[in-house]
């Protein structure tokens, strides 16, 4: 009986120890990011249903508003900036930190003036389709009751 409890309290430590792996968790993709490093722009944001349905795009605006939009990701410290620069939309800009897992997945959070830390809330994108000169950022999102990929696509400046 003594031998049943120990093992029972050996395997709950045991499985209660183990280390979560979180999107947030896991080992960087440094060549990817040192590929997008330095200043991009958002040509195109493209979705189902895109030319009949709204879709606001990062908690900030309509989709439409991020063509246009300038970007600048810095590898070495994981930070940089965005600015809506669309002159039909509300202007916009906020320091961003980012990364890019090993899974291909691109996790950034919206700083706006904020230290990051504080910041709880982010956004998870895959990144598809790299080369030296464009890239995609494809989001999950809900239109019209169903998930669906909204593509982000960046080109260098």
């Amino acid at each position: 009986m003594k031998k049943s409890v120990i093992l029972v309290l050996l395997a709950i430590v045991f499985v209660g120890c183990k280390p979560q792996q979180t999107v947030t968790s896991t080992k960087l993709d440094n060549k990817s990011e040192v590929a997008i490093k330095g200043n991009w722009s958002i040509v195109s944001v493209t979705y189902p249903g895109s030319d009949y349905i709204k879709m606001t795009s990062f908690d900030i605006a309509d989709s439409k508003c991020f063509m246009g939009s300038t970007w600048k990701f810095i590898s070495n410290n994981n930070k940089g900036e965005m600015a809506l620069t669309n002159s039909s939309c509300t202007a916009f800009s906020s320091p961003i930190t980012w990364y890019i897992n090993k899974d291909g997945n691109f996790v950034m959070k919206i700083t706006n003036g904020t230290k990051a830390k504080k910041v709880l809330d982010g956004y998870i994108l895959t990144i598809a389709n790299q080369t030296a000169t464009s890239f995609q950022l494809i989001d999950k999102v809900d239109v019209g009751g169903q998930m669906v990929n909204a593509v982000y696509q960046f080109q260098r400046n």
